[in-house]
């Protein structure tokens, strides 16, 4: 290979920082999933020490008095059916919310998607290093009278041998369903052209919110190591980006709906 061949080669910093094709940007993110999947899986901690940690997350939310879980999750399942909407939101707002608005993000504004990637892909690096770190027993583990709603409610049992062969259940913080929320919809209340879709977009946060805790999934101070991961993972991000590219991203969309890259 001649020098000047190399020369034209894409650097690694412009591999990360431009959007690619969609069905290149899906099969990427999928194999970083997956492997998220099996890195998360391979948790080895008791329930003992995780337990542990939970009862200093509990009291630190006492100390700051923001301990209200239990009373959360109690008055959603005074609600008719509530709890079973919200089971089944825990799994599929996750998965699928995220996905559509992946799509939906590469497909009309395209010059973004490199920077959103990235954020997910470095706090979600962040957060295996925590979960490896300090392993926490969810709300729903932790013997402190929370009901399993995804279990008892969307009958989905998150403890079986199957889904337990999957994931860490001890990888509670970060809560990466808040993170991603969080990112989500900060970034359609940005972008998108609507009144409807921008008032999505900043309620969705809260919804996840609702959704972990009632859940019995998460506690309080798990979304807010959530909001830190994406915090720090959209740093991480910014630093690949060139002023030139930063700038181009920032000018307004002329023409066509749809972004062109």
């Amino acid at each position: 290979m001649s020098v000047a061949t190399l020369h034209r080669l894409p650097s690694p910093r412009s591999l990360v920082s431009t959007p690619h094709r969609g069905l290149v940007e899906v099969a990427t993110i999928f194999g970083l999933y997956a492997f998220y999947e099996v890195v998360r899986g391979q948790g080895s901690a008791s329930l003992t020490v995780a337990r542990g940690h939970t009862d200093e997350i509990v009291a630190l939310e006492r100390h700051l008095h923001i301990f209200g879980e239990r009373s959360v999750q109690h008055a959603a399942h005074w609600v008719p059916t509530l709890p079973t909407i919200l089971g089944i939101a825990y799994i599929a707002l996750h998965f699928l919310g995220t996905a559509a608005f992946l799509i939906w993000l590469h497909r009309t504004q395209c010059r973004w998607f490199p920077v959103v990637r990235n954020t997910i892909v470095a706090a979600t690096a962040v957060a295996l290093s925590i979960y490896i770190l300090y392993p926490v027993a969810p709300p729903r583990l932790a013997g402190l009278g929370f009901v399993d709603t995804v279990t008892h409610n969307a009958k989905v049992n998150l403890s079986s041998d199957l889904l337990g062969s999957l994931y860490n259940p001890f990888a509670a913080v970060p809560s990466l369903h808040f993170g991603y929320a969080l990112l989500v919809g900060v970034t359609v209340a940005l972008l998108a052209k609507g009144r409807v879709a921008r008032a999505l977009g900043w309620s969705y946060p809260a919804v996840m919110l609702l959704v972990i805790v009632a859940t019995g999934n998460h506690f309080f101070f798990d979304a807010a190591g959530g909001a830190l991961a994406i915090g720090i993972g959209y740093m991480a991000a910014s630093r690949l980006d060139s002023p030139a590219r930063r700038a181009k991203r920032w000018q307004p969309d002329r023409g066509s709906a749809v972004a062109t890259c």
